[in-house]
């Protein structure tokens, strides 16, 4: 559909995006994921997420009095772009990502510094750690995300403390300590800060850990596996419960996250689906 621009002087309608919206409603599914608004040169105008991308996108419709930024959005309007995700949470990392990378000029939020949380395993140190990092990625080792929020992150360093057992202490308090915190009791820390485990043993855990995050897991998770049934032939039972949970937990973190960088510098993602005599092609830039 080709629309005709009013003369200079006259102001442009908001029914301009509307249309553009209109043509394209009846082909999007009922489904979670992100919307882009693009102008006649091609360039994101805005970036949305949605629960229910129709519905969202019909608000545009429906709506008579948008606010001036809105209006003048849709009257640039040309062409509607959407990427269906998973669910509601890979929406809104999926949103945020190309708002940081394009910078729409109707996109009012997350232009700025702030970012959603990664975690973060330093690999030059004697004794690495494994935290929660937001921002610049200036600190030299591997970051895991980006995460829809700080729980979900804390959530995830919980149980790779607890398969791994990676110090999450600070330096300075790793310095001074004369004995083991209680994460320590509690299996949640190999004790790094009194030499309770050996460096090079220390070494090969956090490589194990950054191999699990970065989806090279059946290595590990066979490797546990094995631990598991010699146990169980040795009658330690009570060894090859705490491996069983250790597998299990392996399992819930990397099914729970699906956007992930992996260490990805660039890739180019192309798709295609074709029903009832029409085909899609999606050709996604990472």
């Amino acid at each position: 559909m080709v629309f005709k621009l009013p003369k200079k002087g006259v102001m442009i309608s908001s029914d301009i995006g509307k249309e553009v919206i209109k043509k394209e409603l009846t082909l999007i599914p009922k489904l979670p994921g992100v919307y882009r608004m693009l102008n006649d040169k091609g360039d994101i105008l805005y970036v949305g997420k949605a629960k229910n991308l129709p519905n969202r996108l019909k608000s545009y419709i429906a709506e008579k009095n948008h606010i001036i930024r809105t209006d003048r959005m849709l009257s640039q309007t040309r062409k509607l772009e959407i990427t269906t995700t998973s669910n509601e949470s890979e929406a809104l990392l999926l949103e945020a990502n190309l708002i940081k990378k394009h910078k729409p000029k109707f996109n009012i939020l997350l232009r700025d510094d702030k970012s959603f949380p990664f975690i973060f395993i330093s690999n030059k140190e004697k004794w690495p750690q494994i935290k929660r990092h937001r921002g610049k990625k200036t600190n030299e080792g591997f970051y895991f995300g980006p995460f829809a929020s700080a729980g979900s992150a804390n959530w995830t360093i919980k149980m790779i403390q607890k398969i791994f057992h990676l110090r999450v202490c600070d330096d300075t308090v790793f310095k001074n300590r004369e004995r083991p915190c209680i994460l320590y009791q509690i299996k949640r820390c190999s004790g790094p800060c009194v030499s309770y485990i050996e460096k090079d043993e220390y070494k090969k855990t956090v490589e194990d850990a950054i191999e699990f995050v970065s989806g090279k897991s059946r290595k590990i998770q066979k490797s546990l596996s094995d631990q598991m049934e010699k146990a169980s032939e040795d009658l330690d039972f009570e060894k090859a419960t705490i491996l069983r949970d250790r597998i299990k937990s392996l399992n819930i973190i990397q099914s729970s996250q699906r956007i992930n960088e992996a260490n990805l510098i660039e890739a180019d993602v192309i798709a295609g689906y074709k029903e009832s005599g029409k085909t899609c092609i999606q050709v996604f830039f990472l």
